[in-house]
């Protein structure tokens, strides 16, 4: 009786690679894929990736595959997940260990421009992807997920811009990564106002912030004017969680304070004159 040897599955590194492009309307999400040139799955587009060195590291392989496909330095890279379906590929199987990445918009820009970009490899826009090879549009699919979901409580979305940045930029690329289109039509249905566009307008400096300062904070500026508000989020917070009837509490709780301080008062000597005898 034969026993059947069964080959050991091998081991992949991917990634995916975000960035921004300015587009005619809005700003767009924009990810690198790679032709293939062999197959299986040949000429199809699918993410940048190689086999993982018998000596290499999984953040090592991640930045080598990021350097072939851009040529470029991340400003953010975390592991996202690993991928082990059994029939996610053809003989042999294959484990994906999955990074995912941003890119400086201006740095892209630059690069692409370039004379010696990379071969075989063109951005799309994450709304409008080709078919992709293997299970990569499930891989692409999470990534984005992971992206907006983390957007929505931490600074990352910074990443993707320059280092010196203004709060009206900073708003477009939240607006881009979270694919909040509504709130652009609400901001065009504000600028059409005709008491808003009757006022006079007065210039003003644009503000500006560093990546690492705290007006990268996405909860600092409002989501529809682009402001700051002033108030601490903290402080709307609780203002808006102050239970019905508190402030009557307190003016009554005055009143009681200074009532008691009048009571306390040394009283005034009552005038003698026309006192009877």
């Amino acid at each position: 009786m034969t026993v059947a040897t069964i080959e050991p599955p091998r081991v992949a590194v991917q990634a995916a690679i975000f960035s921004v492009r300015a587009g005619a309307d809005h700003d767009e999400l924009m990810i690198p894929l790679v032709r293939r040139t062999r197959e299986p799955y040949l000429d199809q587009w699918a993410l940048p990736g190689g086999w993982l060195g018998a000596e290499e590291g999984l953040e090592a392989a991640a930045g080598r595959t990021l350097a072939a496909t851009t040529g470029l330095a991340p400003s953010w890279l975390e592991q996202l997940y690993t991928f082990d379906s059994t029939d996610r590929s053809p003989d042999p199987r294959v484990l994906s260990v999955v990074y995912w990445a941003l890119l400086r918009s201006d740095l892209v820009e630059a690069q692409r421009t370039a004379a010696g970009s990379p071969e075989n490899v063109e951005w799309f826009p994450v709304e409008s992807l080709p078919d992709l090879a293997f299970d990569h549009r499930t891989i692409v699919d999470y990534a984005v997920w992971r992206l907006r979901n983390k957007a929505g409580y931490s600074r990352i979305a910074a990443a993707l811009l320059p280092d010196e940045f203004t709060l009206a930029e900073l708003r477009g690329v939240y607006e881009t990564v979270l694919a909040s289109a509504s709130i652009r039509r609400t901001s065009g249905a504000c600028s059409r106002d005709p008491k808003r566009s009757s006022r006079p307008r007065t210039s003003a400096p644009v503000p500006t912030a560093r990546r690492g300062s705290s007006a990268t904070t996405p909860t600092s500026i409002s989501p529809i004017s682009g402001r700051s508000s002033g108030i601490p989020a903290r402080a709307r917070a609780s203002r808006r969680t102050r239970r019905p009837g508190s402030g009557r509490r307190e003016c009554r709780a005055r009143r009681c304070v200074r009532r008691r301080a009048r009571g306390s008062r040394r009283p005034r000597p009552r005038s003698t004159a026309g006192a009877r005898s």
